[in-house]
């Protein structure tokens, strides 16, 4: 983003992240795009996946408008602190990745459709940085919530690495995870650029295509 860049490269051990608070942090109650609620309840049969690929103004944009996709918010993933603050994260000392949640129907979308949709709007070979945003909050991750999706996200990770590899990109350095806690962020980054059209958005993908099957699969 354009202000409060974090510049620290190295996560923060635990003993060293801030301490953050009991409460979580207010936000939105609902989706300022297609209103429906951000904390549920969900459809039933709904899943949820959680990404980390730089900003996330963009990074939630690019979810969104997937069909079959019921809902997204913003947040932060992957660190140490509870219910950190916008200003925490951007510290450097709380060890979160700014995430995006993304609730489906997987009937209606695949898991490895959002995945190909994450591998394609960033470049995963860039560290603790995207574009020129950098820091640890804007590293690449895939936290996942099954067996299932820890098997495909890996799969589709050696699968765009040899993509990547054949046009001349480095390695990528996207972690695959467990999700932990996901705490929502500030109402006004939900939805960001739905409420500023015209706002920043460091994101960028590589135009390699990520060649994964995509077809709806049940859900497991």
């Amino acid at each position: 983003m354009l202000f409060g860049r974090s510049k620290k490269l190295e996560m923060p051990s635990p003993q060293a992240s801030l301490p953050g608070r009991q409460d979580p942090i207010p936000t939105a109650a609902e989706h300022f795009v297609n209103r429906r609620p951000l904390k549920g309840p969900y459809p039933e049969g709904s899943e949820v996946a959680y990404f980390a690929l730089g900003c996330y103004w963009g990074a939630e944009k690019a979810f969104w408008s997937i069909p079959g996709v019921w809902v997204t918010a913003v947040g932060n993933i992957g660190g140490h602190t509870p219910n950190p603050t916008y200003e925490e994260v951007c510290t450097g000392l709380t060890g979160h990745a700014e995430g995006v949640k993304v609730v489906f129907d997987p009937r209606k979308v695949s898991y490895e459709s959002l995945l190909k949709a994450f591998w394609e709007a960033h470049d995963p070979t860039q560290g603790m940085r995207q574009g020129n945003d950098v820091g640890t909050q804007y590293r690449s991750g895939i936290y996942w919530t099954s067996e299932a999706q820890r098997k495909a996200a890996e799969a589709s990770r050696a699968a765009y690495q040899r993509d990547l590899k054949s046009k001349g990109y480095g390695t990528i350095t996207t972690e695959i995870v467990q999700a932990g806690e996901f705490y929502y962020a500030e109402d006004y980054h939900q939805q960001y650029l739905a409420k500023n059209p015209y706002g920043y958005c460091g994101l960028g993908g590589t135009g390699v295509a990520c060649q994964i099957e995509t077809g709806v699969a049940a859900a497991e």
